[in-house]
């Protein structure tokens, strides 16, 4: 039977046709007045649609579509927020007011598995898929000229329900891309583009699709085409699902379909941002396309796309990390690997942490062949040095080059249209854009102006709110499972407005231990029923479909909902998405995060509830260990040391009851004669006054920018003038031939006179270098101190002085300025060059024997 498709677009009146524009840019996920546009046109329609306009505007009949076009109110509403539109995408931005002459053509290209823009576009899980997708809302604000690639998923993440005994029960809808705000890419002739994606000994096809997204576009591809057989076609059913195989077809898609996808586009990127090692094999693709283009060795093409690729980890477990088998990998690779000229074994080698691992990571992939490496909060950063510190075996710790940006959220997504209207009324910056990222156009020092009685309205009124959604959906779960109508009827009274409320929404990972609070249940429940100060609880998340672990926390909890301990007091909201989120952040008294330290990267959940008022109570890990001090929330552990799980599950489950009983609580009910708690109050405003300004994707992207975009253009654009790039191959290369003859002797004087702070302590050595000429290093003083295990951690780095030779023998000198206490010191020699973004990738070093 042969089957003819084609889509059926929405007969707009000619005055309502910017509807059409507005829905199918994702601007209107981070604009008030467009969503509430949408929502006054059909609001049944609006919450059915799962906030998709597009979808909406497919749904409206021709009656409604005219009644509109004739409402004078509706028509200069539209009209406005389409100018609001155009004059965001026209004016002036933060880049063209920030960026550089010389990055006329910078772009950067932002490769991630997983994007959360909105709710109608639903291809993310969790954490990682909001931050991709925030960080691409922040570069379209700031006018940035980052571009992303994703992939298009049939049947997106799993929507959750709970069957009676509480257990998770995955649905997979099929995504209808025809009434969603995507569009297919197209070619210079106009024509649906499809690209050529090798995966082992076969040649798949992959359409390319485009989400608008503000200033900038989000690229997918999908494999679900009639020309490939049915195998391929799953390669994009589903976000994280299938076996491993289908898991590596779907990373090769991804960094070698999207490599060739922007090139099919005609864009070339001169910076790659990898979020998460899952597109690490873009790397590869651009070594080869290199190598082609330049008609230039494997050496020369790594130098280019090493110096412009930038690798964001996100995951301090090594077992989170993506490892394939080495067959798994071979199958699907080497074909393509030896087309490059390279040998298996050196291509395996570059997956692999140390010659005896027995897999291949995409993590240790991207590591090698990128030179701007970043965990996502400081803390993350160390434990990043920690889990990967095998890659540079002979470097201090210190040095390892893997740094820390830490995360933030997209202000305009996450702040509810109440604090944000309280926010601009006493907090706006004179001359500024009333509509630009509140991030940005807000003076947070002024959050002290707010009277108490507004900023307590604000926030009653958006728990109010969460209240209502939690009622119904509650009550439709239950209708779900033929509860009867008293007990439907009595979700009316779920929760109370006035009583202390705590969240909790994640995913339901085991390492976040959703069921730490109730470790002693009969402790808690005496907490949450002190009727003197009632406290209760709001529960959401889902675990992965494969985690039958995390199932078993979700069952918990929606079990103790029954329990007549906590009967009214514990609610678990089924099927956690961006908007569940959005409700919870923005409407619970207190926001609870308890993982396992240091597991949790970032947790910008915390930082969501922060900028709605919402206090802090979370374990130091993540972005908290950073922000947490006693005047803005509270803090569970820290770095202390427990003989085992049980014992620091013990001990923090009781901290945090403690901190709910004897500070918390006290503190929410400790009212004054107007009734308002002044105290949590002024808690609220220090909170969001201290942690608002820097927590944000605002900050974030410029600091990427700043740290890693702008200076990977400039080392790029330099390689790639004719003959640098093999220029700094031969460099390469004679560092290599050359390095087993550096050697260093320290010819000083010996210091065995009386030191005081502030001397001067001169340093000589002798270095030799064999081939290697004095401009090809850099000899060091390496100053600080050991610590228990011996290990010399820098305090401070001198570079010497060149002073002679003779032969291949180089003297150097330096000096040290002493300060109190002991100093130990070591002298070492690096490579050195001007066109390398760091020293120690790959890593030659010599230390004094």
């Amino acid at each position: 039977m042969k089957i003819h498709s084609f889509n059926v677009i929405p007969n707009l009146p000619e005055n309502l046709k910017p509807l059409a524009e507005l829905s199918q840019n994702m601007w209107f996920t981070w604009n008030w007045d467009a969503i509430m546009m949408f929502v006054g046109m059909d609001e049944k329609l609006y919450r059915r649609s799962h906030r998709n306009p597009k979808w909406i505007l497919g749904k409206l009949d021709s009656a409604k579509l005219n009644e509109l076009s004739n409402n004078p109110e509706f028509v200069a509403k539209l009209n406005a927020i389409y100018q609001r539109f155009l004059d965001y995408k026209n004016r002036t931005n933060w880049y063209k007011e920030n960026g550089k002459p010389s990055e006329k053509n910078m772009q950067v290209a932002y490769f991630s598995m997983e994007f959360g823009i909105g709710e109608g576009l639903p291809m993310y899980s969790g954490g990682l898929g909001i931050l991709s997708g925030d960080h691409l809302k922040s570069a379209s604000d700031l006018g940035m000229p980052l571009i992303a690639v994703g992939l298009l998923y049939q049947k997106g993440y799993i929507q959750q329900v709970l069957n009676r005994d509480g257990w998770q029960v995955e649905r997979y809808p099929e995504n209808d891309w025809a009434n969603m705000p995507v569009e297919p890419a197209r070619d210079r002739d106009g024509n649906p583009l499809h690209i050529d994606v090798p995966l082992g000994n076969e040649n798949i096809k992959a359409a390319v699709w485009r989400v608008p997204v503000g200033r900038t576009s989000l690229y997918l591809l999908d494999t679900n085409l009639p020309e490939n057989p049915p195998h391929h076609r799953l390669i994009t059913e589903q976000l994280y699902g299938g076996d491993r195989e289908t898991r590596i077809r779907q990373e090769i898609v991804l960094g070698l379909g999207g490599v060739k996808a922007l090139r099919a586009l005609g864009m070339n990127p001169t910076v790659y941002h990898i979020n998460e090692g899952h597109a690490a094999f873009l790397l590869i693709e651009r070594i080869r396309e290199t190598m082609h283009d330049r008609h230039c060795s494997f050496e020369e093409a790594r130098e280019i796309v090493w110096a412009s690729s930038v690798f964001t980890t996100h995951t301090p477990v090594i077992a989170g990390n993506e490892h394939f088998d080495p067959e798994l990998v071979r199958k699907y690779m080497e074909t393509y690997v030896r087309q490059m000229g390279l040998s298996w074994e050196f291509f395996l080698s570059l997956g692999k942490e140390e010659e005896a691992s027995t897999t291949f990571c995409m993590t240790v992939l991207a590591l090698r062949l990128s030179a701007y490496l970043n965990g996502v909060a400081k803390l993350h950063g160390e434990v990043s040095k920690d889990m990967w510190r095998k890659v540079w075996p002979e470097l201090p710790y210190a040095e390892l080059p893997i740094t820390s940006i830490t995360n933030g959220i997209h202000v305009p997504s996450w702040i509810s249209h109440e604090m944000l209207s309280l926010y601009k009324k006493y907090m706006m910056k004179p001359n500024v854009d009333s509509h630009d990222d509140p991030a940005e156009v807000l003076d947070w020092n002024k959050m002290h102006d707010i009277p108490d009685h507004e900023l307590w309205d604000a926030h009653e009124t958006r728990k109010q709110k969460l209240i209502t959604v939690v009622r119904d959906r509650y009550k439709r779960q239950l209708a779900r499972l033929g509860a009867d109508t008293t007990v439907l009827d009595d979700t009316k009274d779920l929760l109370s407005p006035k009583m202390l409320t705590i969240g909790f929404a994640r995913r339901f990972a085991t390492y976040k231990r959703a069921t730490l609070i109730f470790r002693n249940p009969d402790r808690l429940a005496a907490i949450l029923n002190n009727p003197e100060m009632p406290i209760q609880l709001v529960f959401a998340g889902k675990a992965h479909q494969a985690d039958t672990a995390g199932k078993e926390l979700v069952k918990t909890i929606a079990k103790l909902m029954d329990d007549p301990r906590f009967k009214g007091k514990l609610v678990f909201i089924e099927d956690y998405n961006m908007n569940v989120a959005r409700y919870m952040v923005q409407g619970v008294d207190v926001w609870l995060n308890n993982p396992t330290r240091p597991m949790e990267a970032s947790g910008t959940s915390g930082m969501k509830s922060t900028l709605n008022a919402v206090l802090n109570l979370s374990v130091l890990d993540g972005w908290w260990a950073e922000a947490y001090n006693t005047d803005i929330g509270w803090g569970i552990g820290g770095s202390e040391h427990y003989k085992d799980d049980e014992e620091r599950d013990n001990v923090e489950s009781a901290a945090i009851c403690n901190l709910i009983e004897k500070e918390i609580a006290p503190l929410y009910y400790d009212r004054a004669e107007d009734g308002l708690p002044h105290r949590w109050i002024s808690m609220m405003k220090r909170s969001v006054s201290t942690l608002v300004p820097f927590f944000n994707t605002s900050r974030m992207v410029k600091e990427y920018y700043q740290r890693f975009y702008s200076p990977a253009h400039a080392i790029t654009s330099e390689l790639l003038k004719e003959g640098r790039a093999g220029e700094l191959t031969a460099w390469r290369n004679r560092i290599t031939e050359n390095w087993e003859h550096v050697s260093i002797k320290n010819v000083s004087e010996r210091i065995d006179r009386e030191v005081r702070a502030g001397d001067k302590l001169p340093v000589k050595a002798e270095v030799s270098l064999g081939g290697l000429s004095h401009n090809d290093v850099d000899a060091q003083i390496y100053v600080g101190k050991l610590d228990a295990k011996g290990e010399l951690a820098a305090s401070q780095i001198i570079s010497m002085r060149h002073t002679g030779h003779h032969g291949d023998v180089h003297t150097y000198e330096g000096e040290i300025t002493a300060c109190s206490g002991r100093q130990d010191f070591a002298l070492r020699v690096l490579p050195k060059h001007d066109n390398i973004a760091n020293p120690y990738t790959p890593l030659f070093i010599a230390w004094e024997d």
